[in-house]
């Protein structure tokens, strides 16, 4: 078993499954939508994306791109929340959240990617 493998696919999933956590629920209520795990999915997506800089090859490529577009989307999400709660005089409206919400739905988008990128490499991996 290869720990390097375990590492970035923990973190991989991690990211995804974060992203989904934020992701569900009605896309203008912001009770249901937890900053902390948005803050938390930015995180684990910028290890991930640290994590897929070391990979030379096409499909490390591929992946590095899903994740810098997944880690894009997200901090736009982030950007919006906190110009909403810090900046704008009507606070975090429902139009604010469903921006946040369908940012992060990009995000999970690019994830999504990422984790069957992830799937198809495990799978076609052969033993030497």
């Amino acid at each position: 078993m290869n720990l390097e493998k375990v590492v970035f696919g923990f973190f991989v999933l991690l990211a995804a499954t974060l992203n989904f956590g934020f992701f569900v629920g009605d896309i203008a209520d912001a009770r249901v939508h937890n900053v902390w795990e948005l803050f938390l999915a930015v995180v684990v997506n910028a290890i991930a994306t640290v994590l897929k800089f070391g990979d030379r090859t096409q499909l490390g490529a591929v992946h590095l791109a899903t994740s810098l577009v997944a880690l894009l989307q997200l901090l736009a999400a982030t950007s919006v929340w906190i110009w909403a709660v810090q900046v704008s005089a009507d606070g975090l409206t429902p139009t604010h959240i469903s921006s946040v919400v369908s940012l992060s739905g990009g995000a999970l988008l690019a994830n999504i990617v990422s984790v069957v990128l992830l799937v198809v490499e495990t799978a076609s991996f052969r033993r030497r």
